[in-house]
């Protein structure tokens, strides 16, 4: 599963391990992505959504119908 949320579009950030020592190796924040599914009542079935944490708050926040207008709106497919 690809770290990228849909509605958000919170990709994984990269940076540094740093030691004791000092030593630096590269690392990943990956986000903290889950795979949902949702009802879309304008269409009658459902649609799984990969998103972040903060994503489905918003979608609660929102609602479904307007999430799904806004990732189409990024170009995103549902």
């Amino acid at each position: 599963m690809s770290a990228h949320c849909q509605l958000t579009g919170r990709q994984p950030g990269f940076g540094n391990h740093v030691s004791h020592s000092h030593r630096r190796t590269k690392r990943r924040f990956d986000p903290n992505i889950q795979r949902k599914r949702y009802w879309l009542p304008s269409e009658g079935r459902h649609i799984r959504l990969t998103l972040s944490t903060r994503a489905i708050k918003t979608v609660d926040a929102i609602g479904i119908e307007a999430a799904v207008t806004r990732i189409r709106a990024r170009g995103g497919k549902v």
